[in-house]
């Protein structure tokens, strides 16, 4: 039970990916998303969302009905946003085991939210999603303490991966007169970060000739920044990517952000990139400052690390090599998948 199809960041590289791998070892799987792939596209397109969010909660209340089919339901989230956990508790008494997956911290969204009201009804429904849950599979520690602290029986970090037959690097040689590339990857609603260096930008294209790239942004940045608007396409994400010398995540140091998981960075660091993070949650484990990246804690320290690695090109790809083999060694899907498969596997065995 994916929150999206395959347009969806979070369903596309948190448990699609695994699926081919996983039928290959045997296991039987259907896919059942919440929202439609026209339902993002209307939401990035800013049109009416409400007859596909109207028609996914529809096929999902039906997707239930069959869930007796099943040997164990994998949830994206929770079954129904904005809707109490009714359903996982009907499921946890019916003893139909499920798993949960966090890729964000979801629960911040109800316990955070402005609404008063919200907050009472929903401020603790994922603690009891989590409660509930056979497995609670989190994107990074953040997340996994939430879990632990929600009394889940059991809790595993499996960070977000990428395909190391997806994803190489790029022989980069220095080039005179050639301009840097610094560039971000995300969509129309991550957007907003890209604006915490918009100081820096004009700066360091005036002064260092520097381009600047954002995959899949909103397009309206380009009227303010100079930085050119690339089309995302998950064919050509990777190839867009290869493209840049340079990647960049930016990010707020509050609740929502540090439930993050840093999946740019490691598209960035697959492709043989340095990086500059803002060291907020896991960006602080993906980057090793001084080997794979840098972190800035403020504009000083972004203007002052970009210009080390604008410089430096040697230094570029020494880091760059280092956020490749780190890639290799955790955040891909050749080494995550067989650890998901065993627990799904140990799972199964346990509640049959």
């Amino acid at each position: 039970m994916s929150k999206y199809a395959r347009l969806g960041a979070s369903t596309r590289v948190r448990s699609l990916q695994y699926i081919p791998l996983l039928k290959e070892d045997g296991f039987e799987i259907d896919i059942s998303p919440l929202f439609s792939n026209g339902y993002l596209q209307a939401l990035y397109s800013g049109k009416n969302v409400w007859p596909y969010a109207f028609s996914g909660y529809i096929c999902r209340l039906l997707s239930l009905l069959a869930t007796r089919r099943y040997d164990l339901l994998w949830i994206e989230y929770e079954i129904f946003p904005f809707f109490p956990a009714f359903f996982e508790q009907i499921l946890a008494r019916l003893r139909l085991p499920y798993i949960v997956d966090y890729y964000d911290a979801l629960f911040h969204k109800y316990d955070l939210h402005k609404m008063p009201l919200v907050r009472l009804l929903l401020g603790k429904k994922i603690d009891k999603v989590m409660k509930n849950a056979a497995l609670v599979m989190c994107g990074n520690d953040y997340l996994a303490r939430r879990a632990e602290q929600a009394g889940a029986a059991k809790v595993e970090i499996i960070p977000t991966v990428i395909d190391l037959d997806r994803y190489s690097t790029k022989s980069r040689t220095s080039v005179e007169n050639k301009p840097v590339c610094i560039g971000w990857i995300g969509s129309p609603a991550t957007t907003r970060y890209l604006y915490m260096l918009e100081p820096i930008m004009h700066e360091l294209h005036k002064k260092h000739g520097v381009v600047f790239a954002a995959i899949g942004a909103d397009r309206k940045i380009a009227a303010m920044l100079p930085i050119d608007v690339v089309p995302w396409t998950e064919k050509s994400e990777v190839e867009s990517i290869q493209k840049f010398d340079i990647g960049v995540m930016p990010l707020a140091d509050s609740p929502w952000e540090r439930g993050k998981c840093g999946y740019k960075l490691i598209q960035y660091m697959a492709c043989g990139l340095p990086v500059v993070s803002s060291p907020v949650g896991i960006n602080q484990e993906i980057v090793e400052h001084g080997r794979t990246g840098f972190h800035a804690q403020n504009l000083e320290e972004w203007l002052e690390l970009l210009e080390i690695l604008i410089i430096n090109h040697d230094l570029r790809n020494k880091m760059g090599n280092a956020g490749r083999k780190k890639v290799e060694s955790r955040y891909s899907l050749q080494v995550q998948a067989p650890r998901l498969k065993n627990l799904l596997i140990n799972l199964n065995e346990r509640t049959d």
